[in-house]
């Protein structure tokens, strides 16, 4: 059988028909505007990518062409100038020590009785690109010129700061202290043991979040209680065939510590090695002196009949030594010792020795009007001002320091290596 739809069915169709391509049109039509319109979309921002591009270059450009404005500073602790980044800083500061020497007794020259300029230094320091920090100190005291220091330091790391230059050999605990910052206008009889400045390179920096500083360098060599500059035959070049190692590392425990009580204690060691030999002309052996700068000790010299002592080995130093502050209360306290092969010739002989000498020291601190102790210098809490009635910080300070001479030195009549006619065999001192 077959059967027909009716008009009316067919008239349901045709308009079903027509609705569903209408719809089908429509949503085509949407899908091609959205995609048009994502285009779009997608290149303006690639056109606003390209604008911020543009503004970033013009404004660093505009930066690089601009001067930069330095910034300029005065303070109790000298003037500086810089950039605004602070990458780069030149600092001008100076260091005035003017000294009256009186000595009451019948032994010493009278010619030591004097007014002495004991340190004039102008100080030059800074810092390039952050990284470099450079000092260049001439003295002027003592009626000659000298360079001080003259050194640049690369800082690597905080574990790696690279030292070159002359610059103080990292041994004793009050040599390394700025003489801005020591208490007496001498340091301790320990520094007669120690290096003072050599020229040399170094590494060192800080451990254990600044804790623990270590250093560890090779320099020409100088002797005890010298610096580069007295060298002979020539300053400030090495004196010898062989260099000096030095090495030194200091800890402060508890410099991060909540325990207040403990945070300004710090101790260490420091140490020299070297082997060589001197000779009658460059002997390579020291003189010591009291704290008022008088020889109390000196080897024996060549004469007509016979040779001076001169070095001719080992020669090792060592210096343990700490430090102490809590409040207005310091201590400091450090000693060394010094192991020296020497020789003589008398005659067709020649007399071999190893000589140890030793020194210590122990000072203590106190500020009265409350300031807090440092090793590195101290901030007044008020400065001298008769119009204001402020009269600056007072401070105790006492010390007991000596030093002892092998007895060795001192044997073997007039063969040996010291005269005890005209050196001691020891010294001591309080301030």
């Amino acid at each position: 059988m077959n059967f027909a739809p009716s008009r009316a069915v067919q008239a349901r169709t045709v308009t079903l028909a027509a609705a569903l391509s209408v719809v089908l049109g429509t949503a085509s039509g949407h899908a091609d505007e959205v995609g048009d319109l994502k285009q779009r979309l997608d290149e303006q921002d690639q056109k606003i990518k390209i604008l911020e591009r543009k503004l970033e270059l013009n404004e660093e450009a505009a930066k690089a062409s601009a001067p930069s404005t330095p910034v300029i500073k005065a303070s109790s602790k000298g003037f500086s100038i810089g950039s605004s980044d602070g990458a780069n800083v030149f600092k001008l500061r100076g260091l005035l020590h003017f000294d009256g020497r009186r000595f009451n007794d019948d032994v010493t020259s009278e010619t030591a009785d004097t007014w002495i300029l004991r340190r004039v230094r102008p100080t030059f320091e800074g810092t390039l690109n952050g990284t470099y920090d450079f000092k260049f100190v001439p003295d002027f005291a003592g009626g000659k010129t000298i360079i001080q220091d003259a050194y640049v330091v690369a800082k690597l790391k905080p574990w790696a700061h690279i030292t070159a230059g002359k610059f103080k050999v990292p041994i004793g605990l009050e040599r390394i202290q700025s003489a801005s910052d020591i208490r007496f206008i001498e340091r301790g009889l320990p520094t007669s043991l120690v290096p003072n400045r050599d020229l040399g390179v170094q590494l060192g920096g800080d451990l254990a979040g600044g804790t623990v500083s270590y250093s560890i360098g090779y320099f020409n060599g100088v002797s005890n209680g010298s610096s580069s500059d007295a060298n002979a035959p020539s300053a400030d070049v090495e004196n010898d065939t062989k260099g000096d190692w030095a090495a030194r590392v200091f800890v402060q425990p508890f410099a991060n510590s909540d325990r207040f009580a403990l945070r300004g204690l710090g101790f260490g060691i420091g140490a020299t090695y070297v082997d060589s030999t001197g000779n009658a002309t460059t002997t390579l052996l020291p003189s010591y002196k009291t704290p008022g700068q008088q020889n109390f000790f000196s080897f024996r010299t060549t004469t007509a009949n016979s040779t001076g002592s001169f070095a001719d080995g080992k020669r090792e130093r060592i210096s343990p030594q700490v430090y102490y502050s809590i409040g207005s209360f310091g201590v400091l306290a450090e000693c060394a010792r010094v192991s020296q092969e020497v020789s003589r010739i008398v005659g067709d002989a020649t007399q071999h020795a190893t000589l140890d000498d030793t020194a210590w020291q122990v000072q203590l601190a106190w500020f009265a009007t409350g300031e807090e102790e440092s090793f590195k210098g101290f901030t007044p809490l008020s400065t001298f001002s008769l119009d204001n009635r402020t009269w600056g910080a007072f401070e105790f300070v006492g010390r007991y320091h000596q030093l002892d001479v092998d007895d060795d030195a001192f044997t073997g009549g007039t063969n040996s290596f010291a005269n005890p006619d005209t050196s001691a065999s020891r010294a001591r001192a309080w301030g």
